[in-house]
């Protein structure tokens, strides 16, 4: 039988009480003698807060249940508090570790926006725990109002901060890997001694706790996860011709050119993999002050979607710090349903775009059954019960690992 979290081993023990002191003065009536006084109407059940509705919702919709009307249950809307102190404790933010083992393993994150605020939000509040750091980068394209919305939340925040130069992102161009680097940059002068840089967007969300996190990071003993193959022959144009970037007032896309391009420089072996990567530190110094990284950044300007061999490659040079030469596709970094697999994963349940599944709440099951750390991608507007289901489940579980006393205002 799974274990019951504090919030419902307090509500069983209220209950027990209140059912023995009932009988105790049913019994007492009954040996006076006296008539039975008349019962009054019965009171609806306590508060429970925002989650106590949602939680039985979540169990039948993990049981098959039909979806029903849903609103916002657990509640973080930017601009409700007017203060920063009361919006942490208003949105039920984690104020400290939840461990020994987390403190003494701090992360940095790095996560590209440019659209959902709300979604970003949840993402963010669970992610957050306060001896970690957190880079965000908006980009430059964004409104302006969007913008200055992730600028205020971020500035409750002392160990987050919004990246020092922000680029225009243009899809599959050298923009989004250079939005990375750009956060890493910044990172490496945090005041946070980091052990492992993640990074994310807006649309991710996290499958473990954070210390479910560290544990999986801490068994690779000091190695880089870059999931990833030699360049298999279907994506070589993307590396054999240049491509250019165009930014237009309605779309901004990469175009591919009849130029060919130079061989990689250094004769470094392309490898093709995730965007998606957990980096330490040393290998995240040694981008900056090695030859051969600065030198395939720069020959990768030009091609396709360079956020797909960048990293991979690097990470297969032998004496490279942290490097796994022999690695391929393991890493358990994300849970994503490619609309090409559905015979792995058994289909979407939300809507697929650009073939990558939007979750849905039909993807429960396989979303919390999932070993991956991270799944990717979300839409708190369109499927809200997928995100706060997974959100009240981690949140819970988070708390349940807790060696510290529960504040009350971490309930959501």
């Amino acid at each position: 039988m799974p274990a019951l979290s504090p919030f419902r081993r307090r509500c069983l023990f209220a209950a027990a009480a209140a059912f023995l002191l009932l009988g105790f003065g049913a019994l007492l009536l009954l040996l006076d003698g006296g008539p039975a006084p008349p019962q009054p109407e019965p009171k609806p059940p306590l508060d429970l807060g925002e989650a106590g509705a949602l939680r039985a919702q979540c169990a039948s919709l993990l049981s098959g249940g039909k979806a029903f009307t849903w609103g916002s249950r657990l509640g973080t809307t930017w601009g409700r508090f007017s203060s920063c102190e009361d919006y942490l404790a208003g949105s039920h933010y984690l104020t400290q570790p939840l461990s020994t083992e987390e403190a003494a393993f701090p992360l940095a994150y790095v996560v590209t926006l440019h659209k959902d605020f709300a979604t970003f939000e949840r993402v963010f509040r669970a992610l957050y725990a306060p001896h970690n750091v957190y880079c965000i980068h908006v980009d430059q394209k964004a409104p302006a109002s969007y913008q200055q919305q992730v600028e205020e939340l971020v500035g409750c925040f002392p160990n987050a901060f919004l990246v020092s130069k922000a680029e225009p992102v243009v899809y599959a161009g050298i923009s989004r890997l250079q939005a990375d680097i750009n956060c890493m940059k910044d990172l490496l002068t945090s005041q946070v001694r980091w052990r492992y840089v993640l990074n994310m967007c807006g649309q991710d969300f996290p499958l473990k706790t954070n210390r479910e996190i560290v544990q999986h990071l801490k068994a690779f003993r000091g190695k880089n996860i870059t999931p990833g193959v030699p360049m298999p022959a279907r994506y070589t144009l993307r590396i054999k011709y240049v491509y250019r970037q165009h930014m237009g007032k309605d779309a901004s896309y990469m175009k591919r050119t009849s130029i060919l391009k130079s061989r990689a420089p250094h004769n470094l072996t392309l490898h093709f993999g995730s965007a998606y990567i957990a980096l330490t530190r040393p290998f995240v110094e040694f981008l900056f002050r090695d030859k051969r990284a600065r030198d395939l950044l720069n020959w990768s300007k030009d091609t396709y979607s360079p956020d797909e061999h960048f990293w991979v490659t690097l990470n297969r040079i032998p004496g490279v710090p942290g490097s796994m030469p022999n690695a391929t596709w393991e890493g358990g970094l994300r849970a994503i349903k490619w609309s090409d697999a559905e015979a792995n994963h058994g289909g979407c349940h939300g809507h697929y775009v650009r073939s990558i599944c939007i979750f849905g709440t039909g993807d429960l099951k396989w979303l919390l059954s999932n070993k991956n750390l991270f799944a990717n991608k979300f839409e708190l507007k369109t499927y809200p019960p997928t995100v706060e289901c997974l959100e009240l489940n981690l949140r819970e579980r988070a708390l349940n690992q807790s060696e510290i006393p529960v504040e009350p205002s971490w309930y959501l």
